[in-house]
């Protein structure tokens, strides 16, 4: 069964991104539906996948860090967006956010 997690890691300090607020949009036609918010756990992760199950399908989504918030607006990045595409809807899709107040990296990870 395929799957969408996501993990943070701050950079800056060392250590996950507690406390993080995300969102989660899908793109519907021409338009972006958000499809859930929810702020990650002391690990830097989600309590559970973001989708999984008949939620998760091959389509265009967009998870929106923000990182203003979580470094309290002390660097140069506000949201951060990663837009990605799911082309196989039984594979697990992992999008990690390495961050600090002034950059961003991510990948694909496993």
């Amino acid at each position: 069964m395929g799957r969408l997690t996501t993990h943070v890691l701050d950079t800056a300090n060392g250590k996950p991104g507690a406390a993080m607020a995300l969102e989660l949009f899908v793109l519907d036609g021409a338009h972006w539906k958000s499809m859930k918010a929810l702020k990650t756990n002391a690990d830097g992760r989600t309590d559970a996948p973001l989708l999984e199950g008949d939620g998760f399908r091959a389509a265009t989504y967009q998870i929106v860090f923000n990182v203003g918030a979580y470094f309290n607006g002390a660097g140069f990045l506000d949201l951060v967006p990663i837009r990605f595409v799911i082309k196989d809807a039984h594979a697990h899709y992992h999008v990690p956010l390495l961050c600090s107040p002034w950059s961003y990296a991510t990948y694909r990870g496993s």
